[in-house]
């Protein structure tokens, strides 16, 4: 705890450290409120704090843990001066970020699979799905992957429409069929596809409506069992794509899907753009399933592996 791992270029801890701008003055705003003509940490000073951390948008039950844990030093150490805050909430964050995100990965990789590595990509419209998509295309053949998109959300026109945009900005073929189109459909097109192109990575994006559990249960196991057929152990990985800029909304969200489909991997999108940086520490702690990415900003390259260590040195730098 305390020690952070230095893995990211310079360029993009300067584009981390530019999307977390907003939500590290709002924090440090209310926190600079909270230690105002006190020089301890006390009861007082604790119960501010929770409640900075809260309006955060870090969550009820992890501002509880980080309240505990900082409680538990408190104790130990009888006087913690405010002017040490700063340093013990970065540490005990840290702490607890490492205890649900134990693996760090510095680049955009994948297994070496006899099979292309197949990404199911789930999540509401208006969280930033398709552009996810497009970026993570664009990191993927950046690594010297070859990929293949499948356009399998065929509800609405337009999902359609900015994924070609993204195939075509990104240089990587695109699977789609008509709107209306059976989903099922374009994902084992797309699988065909993949295995006699030789792939390397095929990202399928599906519909983004919030229905009942049951209806998107059965929609996407169907999707998961027809691309079963063409390459067995498919999807490789269940990325649920999340909008930061929604705060608590967004671990609802999460809490629909993970219930509804096997949600392996989470991308927290929009990060730039508000002051609710804090849901990512939420989101990690909260659910067992891993923050893989998150996004900090507009540009292509504005996707970013998440790793805590960063995060939380962009966050209280």
């Amino acid at each position: 705890m305390g020690v952070f791992k230095k893995i990211f270029s310079k360029e993009k801890k300067e584009s981390l450290d530019k999307g977390l701008e907003k939500s590290k003055t709002s924090f440090f705003d209310k926190l600079s409120k909270v230690v105002a003509g006190k020089s301890k940490v006390d009861a007082d000073v604790l119960d501010d704090l929770e409640e900075v951390l809260i309006s955060s948008d870090v969550g009820v039950n992890t501002t509880l843990k980080i309240i505990d844990r900082i409680e538990e030093r408190v104790a130990k150490d009888k006087y913690l001066g405010t002017g040490e805050l700063n340093k013990i909430l970065r540490e005990e964050i840290a702490g607890l970020l490492s205890e649900k995100n134990t693996e760090d990965v510095s680049d955009f990789e994948i297994p070496t699979l006899e099979n292309p590595y197949v990404i199911m990509v789930v999540g509401v419209n208006g969280v930033g799905k398709t552009t996810t998509i497009g970026k993570l295309a664009y990191q993927f053949k950046k690594a010297g992957k070859k990929v293949i998109l499948g356009a399998a959300d065929t509800f609405r026109a337009a999902a359609i429409e900015q994924l070609q945009i993204w195939a075509d900005r990104t240089g990587v073929p695109l699977v789609k069929q008509n709107m209306g189109s059976d989903p099922a459909s374009v994902a084992f097109d797309t699988l065909q596809s993949a295995v006699n192109q030789k792939a390397d990575v095929v990202i399928i994006d599906t519909a983004g409506r919030l229905h009942n559990k049951v209806n998107l249960m059965n929609e996407l196991t169907k999707i998961k069992n027809v691309m079963q057929k063409v390459i067995p152990d498919s999807p490789n990985e269940v990325l649920l794509v999340l909008d930061g800029s929604t705060g608590q909304n967004a671990f609802e969200q999460a809490k629909q899907f993970i219930a509804a489909t096997q949600v392996t991997s989470l991308a927290v999108t929009k990060l730039d753009g508000t002051a609710k940086g804090g849901v990512v520490i939420g989101i990690s702690d909260q659910f067992l399933i891993p923050v893989k990415y998150i996004g900090v900003g507009e540009k292509i390259e504005d996707l970013q592996i998440f790793n805590k260590y960063e995060f939380v040195d962009s966050f209280f730098n």
